[in-house]
């Protein structure tokens, strides 16, 4: 079975737009299919009737912390019901308090005599996730920095001078949350979290609580790596 658990549109951080990552996903010849921008599933519906062929699940990556560090979990297949109000309401309060985080990073960037519109970057978004690629893209935008990456590696990364921490639920809210709807939680590209003895230790005291799977078939591991993570 082909199958895509785990990409981005517009509405997050990714490039391309629902219609275009759906078209993707069809050339592709997908069988089950689940768009997970950051902290939103604005593009849910979308996906659902442009891909009426496929299996396709509601689902999300939420930003979560724990054991002092950014902890991404794949959610799946959030029921489109009233079940799930209290947690989409939850995802839009943290959508707004990032917007106010675009703001503070651009405050934090007059430092440098770098003034950006943060207004502009956040509208830019829309009502999906605004986060640090927008105000990197608004950088290049400016001439600050001639990439991306250079924008990240300059100002924006997680030590970096203009560095505001995201909100973020702990790891058992989230998880809690996910699960009270009735959908499943993984733990997304598990090498962010840590050495492997970390990784295990962590889904050993998540998996009680709900934690249901890990990505282990990930663009850039190896199969060695994905075996070890497949018995964790």
């Amino acid at each position: 079975m082909r199958l895509d658990l785990h990409c981005h549109s517009k509405h997050s951080d990714g490039t391309d737009t629902v219609a275009d990552v759906v078209r993707q996903a069809r050339a592709f010849g997908v069988e089950l299919f689940c768009l997970t921008d950051h902290d939103t599933m604005l593009g849910a519906a979308e996906v659902a009737m442009l891909l009426p062929e496929v299996q396709v699940l509601r689902g999300l990556e939420l930003s979560t912390h724990g054991h002092g560090r950014t902890v991404h979990l794949l959610i799946y297949g959030v029921p489109d019901t009233a079940a799930a109000l209290a947690f989409e309401n939850q995802l839009a309060d943290l959508r707004a308090r990032r917007r106010e985080r675009i703001h503070a990073i651009c405050e934090r960037l007059t430092q440098w005599n770098i003034h950006l519109d943060a207004a502009a970057i956040v509208a830019k978004a829309g009502h999906g996730t605004a986060g640090r690629p927008h105000v990197a893209a608004a950088l290049v935008a400016a001439g600050v920095c001639k990439t991306v990456r250079e924008a990240f590696d300059r100002f924006l990364n997680d030590r970096g001078p203009a560095m505001i921490p995201s909100p973020r639920l702990s790891v058992e809210d989230g998880i809690a949350m996910a699960t009270s709807t009735g959908a499943k939680v993984s733990l997304a590209h598990p090498h962010l979290l840590g050495p492997p003895e970390l990784v295990k230790a962590c889904c050993k005291s998540w998996k009680p609580l709900g934690l249901g799977g890990i990505e282990a078939e990930y663009g850039m591991y190896g199969q060695r790596q994905r075996l070890s993570l497949i018995h964790i």
